[in-house]
């Protein structure tokens, strides 16, 4: 005998995609590629568990470094659960034009915003601890016309103080979204907190009637309240040795 229940469908979950936006250059070279590769790898357990009990999105990550060029790590956004972090390694300059380029051409509807269910606007998660090398300017100009950008939880981490923030205010558009950290614990308290919030604000749906460009600002703004909320808390300081 069929019950009431028997023919109800899962409903399909929609996307979000995490992207790690990560300069690889010379000057990130010992403690700072080192703690921000362990950082990383330690968190990605806790948005798989994220990803699993929401109901509401899968969540994937994507990973593009940028020192000589940009390259993505991942060639398609990969499944939190199924995805490893592969550890980076530091050399060359902060072409970070290049890095703008990459992520203009991916967030697209043919590309790594194809997933068939739907997606969510990303959250787009920068660390750096310079300046750009190249001429930046106009790759960054054409990121920023991009409408999955200009929905996108945006975040920079400089790391120490020769990172420019004032690129840094560019990418994520106000200064707010730039987070210094100037230690190896101050750092991972920060990747942690990024991720973890970033996570669970992004692939929460919005309120019905919300328009996508409502409710992605407003996804934002939460982000940069709970920002406010943790510095407010201390809970990004620390006393252990500066870079």
């Amino acid at each position: 005998m069929a019950g009431i229940y028997d023919d109800v469908v899962e409903v399909a979950r929609r996307t979000m995609v995490l992207f790690f936006v990560v300069d690889t250059s010379g000057s990130m070279e010992g403690a700072k590629i080192g703690t921000l590769n362990q950082a990383i790898e330690d968190i990605i357990p806790e948005i798989t568990d994220i990803s699993e009990n929401n109901a509401d999105a899968e969540i994937k990550v994507a990973v593009l470094e940028f020192s000589n060029g940009a390259k993505w790590i991942t060639p398609t956004p990969i499944p939190a659960q199924d995805f490893t972090w592969a550890y980076l390694n530091s050399g060359g300059m902060t072409d970070f034009g290049e890095a703008c380029k990459e992520l203009n051409e991916k967030l697209s509807r043919n590309s790594f915003m194809s997933d068939i269910t739907g997606s969510f606007a990303p959250a787009i998660f920068l660390l750096s601890d310079g300046a750009p090398t190249d001429n930046y300017q106009p790759n960054l100009e054409a990121l920023q016309q991009n409408n999955w950008f200009k929905k996108a939880i945006k975040v920079a981490v400089a790391i120490g103080s020769d990172a420019n923030k004032d690129v840094l205010a560019e990418f994520t558009g106000n200064a707010e979204g730039v987070l210094t950290v100037h230690s190896p614990e101050a750092l991972k308290k920060m990747i942690r907190f990024v991720s973890v919030t970033s996570s669970q604000i992004g692939s929460r749906s919005a309120a019905v009637g919300n328009t996508a460009p409502d409710e992605v600002v407003s996804k934002q703004n939460v982000f940069l309240e709970q920002v406010n909320v943790a510095y407010n808390n201390g809970d990004f300081e620390d006393e252990s040795i500066e870079w």
